[in-house]
């Protein structure tokens, strides 16, 4: 049976190094040769447990840029217009039910059925992944892999809360943590004539956005303008606290990460009162993923990438950890 270089996690805080079989597509399924894989803050959630286990082990990654491999059984070549060699991204979301009131009324991102890839499912921290066909992107041959693979989850969830955050034209929207998915939704909003303002403790990140053109850049509690929006990525309740003392009346904070440690208490005149809106991010549709990808070419956003080989997916997950990325990072599988 042939076999595949992969990264498992079976025990939390821990992932290794194995070789697996070659997965084989299921009845609507594809097989895909992974090009590059995006390395999300998500899977370091995956990883650390903060996230419950659904399925352990459990390959990690959820950004994954590739070439279809083969086709599964009762896969309608004609119908489903995916063939072998055909580049494809497999994303965070894999599957939803098809049936319940959420998928019915387009909200198919709140079905309680839902599945994900590198949770529920086997991801992209590997040389090869299955994953089904109608929840695949078509990826252009012109657009390289390090930069598609990003655009997958940090991409589409970022383009999901920036429409959450509900910014009006030309308004003021204050970025709260500036790692993979924020230095992507920055370049979107600023291109859409946004005045864009960076909170994040990170000197480096402050710097990379200020070079994308951000109007300011600071450190928590530094000064910003009122906002009329707000976007927290770091996962830190009391970020959540500092965005909504920022937003001015009738301003709106949209939570983007899967996971947030505890909001502390909120005063009500500072933090709510004025019509000020708080919501969050929950995953994305398929409809997010494909008005990403349009916006994302036409307005040519680019991803900031530091590479790594897949045998250094341990060490890019610990630099996650510690911060040290500029931009993203994506474990370049295929080179």
């Amino acid at each position: 049976m042939d076999t595949m270089r992969a990264w498992q996690t079976a025990v939390a805080h821990q992932l290794s190094a194995v070789e697996l079989p070659i997965p084989e597509p299921g009845p609507g399924e594809v097989l895909v040769r992974v090009e590059a894989c995006g390395v999300c803050r998500t899977d370091l959630h995956v990883v650390d447990r903060d996230l419950p286990p659904h399925r352990s082990p459990v390959v990690p990654g959820h950004e994954i840029v590739g070439t279809v491999a083969a086709l599964g059984d009762a896969v309608d070549r004609a119908r489903e217009g995916v063939r072998v060699g055909e580049r494809v991204g497999i994303p965070w979301l894999r599957a939803t039910c098809g049936a319940c009131r959420w998928c019915r009324s387009g909200a198919e991102n709140l079905c309680e059925s839902s599945r994900y890839t590198g949770w529920d499912a086997d991801g992209g921290y590997a040389e090869y992944a299955v994953a089904p066909i109608a929840y695949l992107y078509p990826i252009p041959d012109a657009l390289e892999a390090r930069q598609a693979a990003p655009l997958l989850c940090a991409g589409i969830i970022g383009y999901r809360a920036l429409r959450r955050a509900a910014l009006p034209p030309g308004g003021r929207i204050g970025l709260y943590g500036f790692g993979a998915s924020a230095h992507l939704t920055a370049q979107i909003a600023l291109a859409q004539g946004a005045e864009v303002h960076v909170v994040t403790r990170d000197a480096a990140a402050r710097t990379l956005a200020l070079d994308l053109g951000v109007a300011s850049a600071v450190p928590p509690g530094g000064a910003v303008p009122a906002l009329d929006s707000a976007i927290v990525f770091a996962p830190a309740g009391e970020v959540v606290r500092e965005a909504l003392g920022d937003l001015g009346r009738a301003g709106t904070c949209a939570v983007a990460g899967i996971h947030l440690t505890d909001v502390p208490v909120l005063d009500y005149q500072r933090h709510l009162f004025g019509e000020r809106t708080l919501t969050s991010v929950t995953s994305n549709t398929r409809a997010d993923g494909a008005e990403l990808f349009r916006l994302a070419g036409r307005l040519r956003v680019h991803a900031e990438v530091t590479s790594y080989p897949l045998a250094d997916a341990a060490q890019a997950l610990a630099d996650l950890a510690a911060d040290p990325i500029r931009g993203v990072a994506v474990l370049d599988i295929a080179g």
